[in-house]
């Protein structure tokens, strides 16, 4: 009788070869981001500490334009919330054509211009030092390993070889950065700078810092307009609500969060304007972020406000239940994610106009609308929690007015101080640690 022996099925056997073929095909930049992309133990992974929402080039407004770069090098400075032990970087030329980075560095602060010495690392994209970003394109670096401090700021530079053509960027930082003479100066560790135009307050095409971090850390993302954003609060101060919010929870024992800020000055839920509408960027700058776990909305000022028979966008008037749908979609989409979203109650605005322009944001009728959004923020139950900074910033003598020791002047936008109540107003509890939707 002859023994017969076993072999494997076909199938197993076309599994195997077709396995084996596509290690071998692929690139050595993906096996790199394999090993260094993931905690070895398990108990890690990506979180967002760092965030700024991007804006196209021309923004449609006099001033509000920018013509690039060429052969320069940058370094900005980013404010981190969360640190950890290794770091990358996301780039994006959103609204703007393809970018050739020909090297980028990342590095501790020492201020201004200067980095902490022995803190300077090469980002390489695939394993290389340079990459071409296709236009209205997003890439992560390679990771690399640095000790990101708690509420640590990072420095940023990137060398951009050839005339760029108008760059992706986020006009109004309220954080100094600096431009190079022409030359790669990215392993400088201060950089000569350009005579005509030194220092910017914008970024450019730099959109995201990620850290690994504790499996049970999560992301806060805060996505609005011009209040969120920080308009008026001090540069280089670190002033904005998110900022002060970073600092609560880092205060609190166990409360590893990382806060970005994603608003942007002059931005409409439901209208384009110095930006895509905020239904249009949810995706974009919320949902994609690494680690997300909460969401807070602060929307509705300029749709009430830009959009009334006597405002700068009488076509464009939107009613009440109109911006109740329109956070009705945020919450439908941020749930289908599994991620936590908290309405936040609109500030007062009487006697706030659009900068520069006779076009007034208040009117007794568009306070109604306020008053409306806000009831409905606070009695629906449909946000996951409420976030009151109307009753923070309010006069209780005129409640349509921002409190004198919070306004910063302009009628709109808070203080520092008036920042600083926004934040501390926020129940910590609502950002229990793991909890998703």
């Amino acid at each position: 009788m002859q023994t017969q022996v076993s072999s494997p099925s076909r199938s197993f056997l076309s599994r195997r070869f077709i396995t084996l073929l596509l290690f071998q095909l692929l690139p050595v930049s993906a096996l790199v981001a394999a090993d260094h992309g993931y905690a070895e133990d398990g108990n890690e992974h990506w979180v967002a500490t760092w965030s700024t929402a991007l804006h196209q080039p021309d923004l449609l407004v006099p001033g509000l334009a920018n013509s690039g770069f060429n052969n320069q090098t940058l370094r900005q400075i980013v404010h981190v919330s969360i640190g950890g032990r290794k770091v990358r970087v996301r780039l994006s030329t959103f609204g703007a054509s393809e970018l050739v980075v020909g090297a980028a560095h990342i590095a501790l602060s020492a201020g201004e211009a200067a980095v902490v010495p022995g803190s300077d690392r090469i980002l390489t994209f695939g394993g290389k030092p340079s990459i071409t970003i296709p236009p209205g394109a997003v890439v992560f670096s390679d990771p690399v390993e640095l000790a990101v401090p708690d509420l640590g700021d990072l420095s940023i530079t990137l060398f951009v070889p050839g005339a760029t053509g108008p760059a992706t960027w986020h006009f109004d930082a309220r954080q100094t950065s600096y431009i190079s003479r022409p030359g790669d100066f990215s392993v400088s560790g201060e950089i000569p700078l350009d005579p005509s135009s030194p220092t910017t307050q914008s970024w450019f095409w730099l959109s995201g810092v990620d850290v690994l971090a504790p499996q049970r850390s999560g992301a806060i993302a805060a996505i609005g307009e011009s209040t969120t954003d920080g308009d008026q609060s001090t540069v280089n101060a670190n002033h904005r609500w998110p900022d002060r919010l970073a600092e609560r929870l880092m205060a609190r024992s166990g409360r590893r969060m990382g806060v970005l800020n994603e608003g942007l000055d002059g931005n409409r839920l439901l209208h384009d304007s110095l930006g895509p509408n905020g239904l249009a960027r949810f995706e974009r700058d919320v949902l994609s972020q690494s680690g997300l776990t909460h969401v807070i909305v602060y929307f509705g000022i300029n749709d009430i406000g830009t959009g009334w028979p006597g405002g700068l966008n009488p076509d464009q008037e939107v009613s009440t239940s109109q911006i109740i749908q329109g956070y009705r979609q945020l919450i439908g989409r941020a749930h289908s994610r599994g991620v936590r979203i908290l309405g936040a109650t609109l500030t007062p605005f009487e006697g706030f106009y659009v900068p520069g322009t006779p076009f007034a944001l208040w009117s007794p009728g568009n306070e109604t609308k306020r008053q409306q959004v806000n009831n409905w923020i606070r009695t629906s139950g449909e946000f996951d929690g409420v976030i009151d900074f109307d009753r923070v910033l309010r006069d209780p003598a005129v409640p349509s007015r921002l409190l004198v020791r919070y306004d910063s002047g302009d009628h709109g936008h808070p203080s520092d101080e008036g920042y600083e109540a926004m934040a501390d107003a926020i129940e910590l509890t609502l950002f229990r640690n793991g909890d998703r939707y």
